[in-house]
């Protein structure tokens, strides 16, 4: 048996160390730092927050139940308050635009979890419940009417993510159908995907424990294909128009990293994925960047400022 030389085993430890040292480097890098500028929110903690590449909050504001938020480019936050409320805030916290789905509904149950504000100034507002979209200008005054279609009602989860695309139609995540449809501007449905079970049983639960196919969003690539998150299913589907699966990500291909329910989705312009990963435990990042191949790349993990329940995450331009 071959004795390890001194220099060998000096060499050996000098690894360890660093690799140890660039370990622990990256594990707090995560924790607080993210690196790049991001906009997050959490309804556990109850936090909004704008931060910045080192960790510190540029912006920050208190929310309560959320699962849509936008910068404008005006500086302006576009955030909900509650299910109803969806709210246009300055940088000094005043309300400068509000609409409230339930004042527009009375009577009736309504809930809010997507909104976009669009060319020309007009906001549009999806509303579980009464399953429509609507397009509405400063004033409040309803300018265009979506009907949606829903097979299990529920003012919960008729929607989750909705986006004007750039044909003019909506994409429109429906979480207990399970399916993302895109209608026109006349509320036809021109195209839909039914997410799959993968043969599996459901199981309740919002975290890696639970399986379903309860879809929180959905985003129209370049290319044509459409990229979901899969809520409750734990991945990252990206489908063809014909509906053929031509990537993803399934709850364990990330060493080391489990998913949960996968929220937000984003792709990037060298390629690579952004992954919001909700209710994944203080274990896990909750915002994750993965190239074609399954690598990660990048990971953002703040369990002290936020928690388990961050639906919102987005990479924002740097600051000027």
């Amino acid at each position: 048996m071959r004795t390890r030389s001194l220099s060998d085993l000096l060499a050996s430890l000098l690894a360890a160390s660093l690799l140890t040292a660039a370990t622990v480097a990256l594990q707090a890098a995560d924790l607080s730092k993210p690196g790049r500028r991001i906009l997050a929110a959490d309804d556990s903690t109850r936090r909004l927050a704008i931060i910045a590449p080192d960790g510190s909050f540029e912006w920050e504001i208190p929310v309560t139940a959320i699962h849509d938020a936008h910068v404008l480019p005006n500086g302006h936050v576009l955030l909900q308050q509650g299910w109803t409320k969806v709210q246009e805030v300055d940088r000094d916290k005043k309300v400068v635009w509000e609409y409230d789905a339930a004042k527009a509904n009375p009577g009736k149950p309504v809930e809010v979890h997507a909104f976009q504000r669009l060319e020309g100034g007009l906001t549009m507002i999806a509303e579980s419940g009464p399953a429509r979209i609507l397009e509405v200008d400063r004033e409040g005054k309803v300018r265009r009417e979506v009907k949606l279609q829903v097979d299990h009602p529920n003012a919960h989860s008729d929607t989750r993510r909705v986006r004007k695309i750039a044909n003019g139609n909506y994409l429109v995540a429906h979480e207990a159908d399970g399916r993302i449809r895109e209608y026109d501007a006349t509320g036809k449905i021109v195209w839909q995907y039914d997410i799959p079970l993968f043969g599996k049983e459901r199981k309740g639960g919002h975290g890696p424990e639970a399986w379903g196919n309860q879809a929180y969003s959905a985003i129209r690539l370049a290319n044509g294909n459409t990229l979901i998150g899969g809520g409750n299913g734990h991945s990252v589907l990206e489908v063809d128009r014909a509906g053929k699966i031509v990537w993803q990500i399934t709850q364990n291909d990330l060493p080391g990293i489990t998913l949960a329910w996968i929220t937000c989705v984003d792709r990037l312009p060298n390629g690579n994925t952004l992954i919001g990963n909700c209710h994944a435990g203080p274990e896990n990042p909750q915002f994750i960047e993965v190239t074609r191949d399954k690598k990660v790349v990048w990971s953002w993990k703040d369990f002290t400022r936020f928690g388990n329940s961050t639906p919102v995450v987005a990479v924002l331009p740097p600051r000027q």
